[in-house]
C-alpha cells in the first residue's frame, strides 16, 4: 500500500517557531492566553498537548473549526519526532474521569431512563475521542486525522499509543462506513490529479507511466472503480482494475501487455478484478474492499446482463516465505507442476490467526465468500512476483449464489471453498484416485439397493 501524501514540512526550527509566534500573536491566539494556554514554543509535542487541552477545553463549538485548524497547522510544521511525541501522549494525558463515571453510573442505577443512559455513555466517552470529533472540525479535518493516523502507525509501539489508536480507527469505521462513500468510475476523462493519484497508489501491478495508465482506463474492455469520501473528492480510498475477457487468465501479462488483443464488451462473458490497492496506510484496518467489489458486481451486471463469471487474478504474496520453510523447496525453486500443487497446499492448509488462511490476499477474498478456482503458474513474470510467489498467482471467483455459504464455511468451520481442480492439487492424484473408487464403491452400492 503506497502511503505517500501531501503535507506541509518545515525543517528549519526558526520557521517552526515563526509558524506557533504568529498563532499566539493572533486573535486566536489572546483567546489561548485568556483560557490559560500558553504554548511552549521550545518544544512542540509539549506546544501540541497545550492545543489539545485547548481544544478540550472548549465549551462552545464556534471557535472550534479556528482552534483546530490552528492545531493542525503547528503539528504539520512540526518534525516527526514531535508529532510522535505528542501522538504518544495525548491519550494519558487526559484520562477518563472516574468521580463523573462513578456519579453517571450511580445514577442510572436508580432511575434507569434515557437520560441517566446517555449521561453514563458521555461519562465513559474517552476524552480522545471528543478531541478526534473537535479535530474533524478542522479545514480537511477529515483527511488531516488520517494524515495524523499515518504517524501513529509509524511510531514505535506503545500502551497509549495503541489506547488513541483505537479510538481513531473507530471514529474512521463510523465515518467511512461503506453507506457514505461514493463509488465512481476512474477513466482516462478524469481529473489528471486524480489520475496521478491512480499512478502513485498502484501497488500490486506497477503503472509504468501516463502511456501504461491509459492502457488501463480507456479501452472499451477496460474499467476501474474508485470509493471516494465527500471531503476527498479527488483522493480514492480504494479503486479496483477490471478486465473484461472472454475466460479466465492464467497470467497477468495477458491482461497488462502492451500489446493484446482488445474485447468487444458484448462478447466478455467474465469480469476480472486484477489489481485492488487501498490508498491510504491511515485506513488501515478499515473494511473497504469487500463492499467495493459486490458494489462493482451489481454495476457490471446492470450494464452487461451477458458477464456470467466474476473473478479475480491474484498475487499470492505469502507463498515465498511459506515454502522457504518446507522441505520441497530446500535446496530449489520447485518446478511449474510442484508449484502449482505447493500454492494449493498452502492456500488451503496454512492458517494463522483464528483460523483464517495465512495469506493476506487469501484471506481478503475467501473472506468475502469467494472460491478458490485455479492456481497458475510463471503466471507474474516480474521481479516483485517472482520474489514474493515464485510467479504464483490465482484466481478466485465470486459465484453470488455461494458466497454465503463460503463464507460461512470459512469463519466458522476454517474450510477453503475450493473449486474440483484445486482441491486435486491439495489431494495429490493418488488420493483422489482413492476418493474416486470410494465413491464408484457407493455410487454401486446403492445402484444395487435400487435393483
Amino acid at each position: 500500500m503506497n502511503t505517500a501524501r501531501t503535507r506541509t514540512k518545515v525543517d528549519s526550527p526558526a520557521r517552526k517557531r515563526s509558524a506557533l509566534d504568529l498563532l499566539m500573536a493572533s486573535g486566536l491566539g489572546k483567546m489561548l492566553r485568556g483560557i490559560g494556554v500558553a504554548p511552549r514554543p521550545e518544544n512542540e509535542g509539549e506546544s501540541l498537548l497545550d492545543l489539545a487541552d485547548a481544544l478540550l477545553s472548549l465549551r462552545g463549538r464556534a471557535s472550534g473549526p479556528a482552534l483546530a485548524s490552528a492545531f493542525f497547522d503547528l503539528y504539520e510544521a512540526s518534525d516527526i519526532a514531535a508529532r510522535q511525541e505528542f501522538l504518544g501522549k495525548i491519550h494519558d494525558a487526559h484520562p477518563a474521569d472516574a468521580e463523573a463515571i462513578e456519579k453517571a453510573i450511580a445514577k442510572w442505577a436508580q432511575l434507569h431512563d434515557e437520560a441517566s443512559a446517555r449521561a453514563l455513555h458521555e461519562a465513559t466517552e474517552s476524552p480522545s475521542q471528543k478531541l478526534i470529533r473537535v479535530l474533524n472540525l478542522a479545514p480537511q479535518g477529515t483527511e488531516r486525522l488520517i494524515g495524523m493516523r499515518e504517524d501513529l502507525l509509524a511510531a514505535p509501539k506503545s500502551a497509549s499509543l495503541a489506547a488513541f489508536d483505537r479510538d481513531l480507527e473507530g471514529a474512521f469505521t463510523n465515518w467511512f462506513n461503506a453507506g457514505f462513500l461514493e463509488l465512481r468510475r476512474i477513466s482516462w476523462d478524469s481529473p489528471a490529479c486524480l489520475l496521478e493519484r491512480i499512478i502513485r497508489y498502484e501497488a500490486v501491478h506497477q503503472i509504468r507511466g501516463w502511456d501504461d495508465l491509459r492502457r488501463r482506463v480507456e479501452p472499451i474492455d477496460r474499467r476501474c472503480y474508485g470509493f471516494f469520501h465527500p471531503q476527498m473528492m479527488d483522493d480514492p480510498l480504494i479503486f479496483v482494475e477490471v478486465a473484461l475477457t472472454r475466460e479466465l487468465p492464467s497470467a497477468i501479462h495477458q491482461i497488462i501487455a502492451e500489446e493484446r488483443e482488445t474485447v468487444d464488451p458484448s462478447d466478455a462473458s467474465c469480469a476480472i478484478f486484477y489489481s485492488i490497492n487501498n490508498c491510504r496506510t491511515g485506513l488501515k484496518g478499515i473494511p473497504f474492499g469487500n463492499y467495493l467489489i459486490k458494489r462493482v458486481v451489481g454495476l457490471l451486471q446492470q450494464e452487461m446482463p451477458q458477464l456470467n463469471t466474476f473473478a479475480t487474478l491474484s498475487p499470492v504474496p505469502g507463498f515465498a516465505k511459506w515454502l522457504a520453510k518446507e522441505p520441497e523447496a530446500a535446496e530449489r525453486v520447485p518446478g511449474a507442476a510442484d508449484l502449482r500443487s505447493l500454492g494449493a497446499k498452502y492456500l488451503v492448509t496454512a492458517k494463522g490467526k483464528g483460523g483464517q488462511p495465512l495469506d493476506p490476499v487469501a484471506r481478503f477474498h475467501l473472506g468475502n465468500g469467494a472460491r478458490l478456482e485455479a492456481i497458475h503458474a510463471n503466471a507474474d513474470l516480474s521481479e516483485n512476483g517472482q520474489r514474493q510467489a515464485h510467479g504464483v498467482m490465482v484466481n478466485y471467483v465470486y459465484d453470488l449464489a455461494e458466497i454465503e455459504a463460503n463464507h460461512f464455511a470459512l469463519t466458522e468451520l476454517g474450510t477453503v471453498a475450493t473449486s474440483k481442480a484445486v482441491q486435486t492439487l491439495v489431494d495429490g492424484p493418488e488420493q483422489k484416485e482413492a476418493k474416486d473408487k470410494k465413491g464408484g464403491k457407493k455410487k454401486d452400492a446403492k445402484e444395487a439397493v435400487a435393483a
